[in-house]
């Protein structure tokens, strides 16, 4: 009876460290979605009153995990008794991450930002951003984007795991999508509370001493944290498509091999979006003009 007992808990601890190991590949693969998400999230979280930040991210975060409490069963359904949907969503996917790196490039390239982001927050921000009606619409608008990187958060880690056994896949998974929204949501609320402490140590300090350089500091890092995480993730977006493209088309596997894989991965993300970008563009004139006529 004491054997099988023990052999129930070495199956047990072997099956962890199995879990262990695939989550951690898993999250190593899905890190450039998430840079993204963090980025993405960060930014609409900002430009309310102080006091509704932390409700508006709150209200985020359930939907974020709405939305993986409905895509992880799809995804391992789908795994189950149609696989060869993954490839397919898996490259359907690679194809909007790179248009979206792509339209981040020339949006930054062509279209920069006006104004740069208010972050102390005396009054409420000229937009009216705080406003209820505004609010919900921001929600909602960052709820929608979390559910599109979730497909492909959940889709590549499932994809890191494809071969090993059910019950791994299932533990997997589930680990990775709520790592991935307890993680993103929580350096998130950090981020967007950065200004706020250091607004803080102003007013305590009378804005004199090393508090207060701290505080200047601390309110002054808030865009420029937001604007190299937007850098990062941009990156990471073509990153993770080429390499998606790369690992699940053949023909891209074996394509100039003697090119480092960093290199060929962000190249075909850049092509394919360039490509997924130019002609989505053309498309929109093309409607636009048909429209006028």
């Amino acid at each position: 009876m004491a054997s099988g007992f023990f052999a129930i808990l070495d199956d047990i601890a072997f099956l962890m460290d199995d879990v262990a190991l695939a989550t951690k590949v898993a999250t190593r693969k899905t890190a450039g979605i998430l840079g993204d998400d963090l980025a993405v999230n960060a930014e609409k979280a900002t430009g309310f009153l102080s006091e509704r930040e932390l409700p508006v991210l709150w209200s985020i975060t359930k939907g974020s995990l709405l939305n993986k409490l409905i895509i992880v069963p799809v995804a391992l359904l789908l795994n189950v008794f149609f696989p060869a949907a993954i490839k397919f969503i898996l490259l359907l996917g690679g194809l909007y991450l790179a248009y979206e790196g792509v339209e981040k490039i020339v949006e930054y390239f062509f279209h920069p930002a006006k104004k740069e982001h208010e972050t102390i927050k005396e009054a409420e921000p000229e937009s009216g951003a705080a406003d209820a009606d505004n609010e919900k619409k921001k929600i909602k608008s960052a709820v929608t984007t979390d559910f599109i990187l979730s497909i492909e958060i959940v889709i590549i880690a499932l994809g890191s795991v494809v071969e090993q056994t059910l019950t791994i896949q299932i533990v997997t998974v589930s680990a990775v999508a709520l790592l991935a929204t307890v993680g993103v949501y929580g350096i998130v609320a950090l981020i967007v509370r950065t200004d706020d402490a250091g607004f803080k140590l102003i007013k305590k300090s009378n804005d004199k001493g090393f508090f207060s350089v701290l505080g200047h500091l601390l309110v002054k890092s808030l865009p420029v944290m937001i604007k190299i995480l937007g850098a990062v993730g941009t990156v990471a977006l073509i990153l993770v498509s080429g390499g998606i493209f790369v690992h699940n088309i053949e023909y891209l596997h074996h394509f100039l091999p003697e090119l480092p894989a960093t290199v060929k991965e962000f190249g075909i993300g850049l092509a394919v979006g360039l490509i997924a970008f130019l002609t989505t563009t053309g498309f929109k004139k093309i409607v636009s003009l048909t429209k006028k006529s």
